[in-house]
């Protein structure tokens, strides 16, 4: 017991040693946060070194159990998990630290949160598919018992994938469509989109689902497919920037030019308009009253939504204070 012991205290004492080490790096490196987040890898890293050296000195013990060769087999899973473990931990570091200094480095949104979307799938990529499946491969083949379980199961992978496919079709559709979302760019986290008539913006995008956060708080979840498949709008495509309109039904009498020299009066005291540009016209004109549409640009959808509905306040008021007759009328006749 005095092996066992000894080498877990020498394996916690590892562990502590190496987050000492990363966060003096920290100090000396604080350009970087790299080292404060491989911190993240200090559990999975003692839980793989204890379990490499009991398998190691386990002879050591002499426990002389009656099953040693099951607990050595045991250990050595343990430690298979914990470089998976530790893999997986290494990658999310290494790829936040990526994102966070590239985001310091570019004033492109655009390309943050596409690369962003690429990172969070790739990542989910190498966690479920690569890290996962070798380790369950390698701890059948540990097993005698087991052994030929393993290799009839590596063997027949190709059999596998077909009956997989043809049996999860939805799923491998909205596997290849949610890599072609984050490597072609149609649509990534943060961008603002109007789906099944709902204005929102995306929040996570993983290998089945999209989820959009709507502007009242609710979730809209969505296959991933769907972006694929069908049609949908994207705000943030081709830039940040959005021209918002607002429609206005008014009488004939309506003083048009006054209308729209107060409405550049309004956007010049108002932060969200980003002064690219404004203009009134009448869009359209019927035998009881005309259509009025107030065009104004902004920066983002977001600044667009609040600067409408500011915009079609102000001018019903301004209409109502001034010039009650231009608001449209409901006629009426006395039988």
């Amino acid at each position: 017991m005095t092996v066992v012991f000894a080498t877990m205290a020498i394996t916690v004492s590892a562990g502590l040693l190496f987050d000492r080490l990363l966060r003096y790096s920290a100090r000396r490196r604080s350009g970087t946060q790299l080292p404060l987040l491989l911190r993240r890898v200090q559990l999975p890293l003692q839980v793989l070194l204890g379990a490499v050296a009991l398998h190691a000195t386990y002879p050591l013990a002499e426990l002389e159990l009656r099953h040693d060769a099951v607990i050595r087999n045991i250990l050595a899973s343990a430690a298979i998990l914990a470089a998976a473990w530790l893999v997986a931990r290494a990658a999310d570091a290494v790829a936040e630290n990526l994102l966070r200094r590239y985001a310091e480095r570019t004033s492109e949104i655009s390309r943050v949160r596409q690369l962003r979307t690429q990172l969070g799938l790739v990542r989910r990529v190498v966690t479920s598919v690569l890290v996962v499946t070798t380790a369950a491969a390698a701890i059948l083949l540990l097993f005698p018992s087991l052994r030929t379980l393993g290799t009839s199961l590596l063997a027949s992978a190709g059999v596998i994938g077909i009956i997989a496919g043809v049996a999860a079709q939805s799923t491998l559709s909205n596997l290849v469509a949610g890599l072609q979302i984050a490597f072609g760019d149609s649509v990534k986290i943060g961008d603002t989109v109007v789906v099944e008539g709902e204005w929102g913006t995306v929040e996570e995008i993983t290998l089945a689902f999209l989820t959009v956060r709507i502007w009242d708080d609710r979730r809209l979840t969505m296959p991933v497919s769907y972006f694929n498949s069908k049609p949908y709008e994207n705000w943030s495509r081709g830039g940040p920037q959005v021209t918002g309109t607002v429609l206005l039904h008014l009488d004939h009498s309506t003083p048009v030019p006054l209308l729209r020299e107060h409405l550049r009066d309004f956007l010049r005291g108002r932060s969200e308009w980003d002064g690219r540009s404004a203009n009134l016209l009448v869009t359209d004109c019927t035998p009881t009253n005309i259509v009025v549409r107030a065009a104004m640009s902004t920066s983002n959808a977001d600044d667009a939504w609040d600067l409408r509905c500011a915009v079609r306040e102000e001018l019903l008021d301004w209409l109502g204070r001034h010039h009650p007759s231009a608001l449209p009328k409901i006629p009426a006749s006395i039988v």
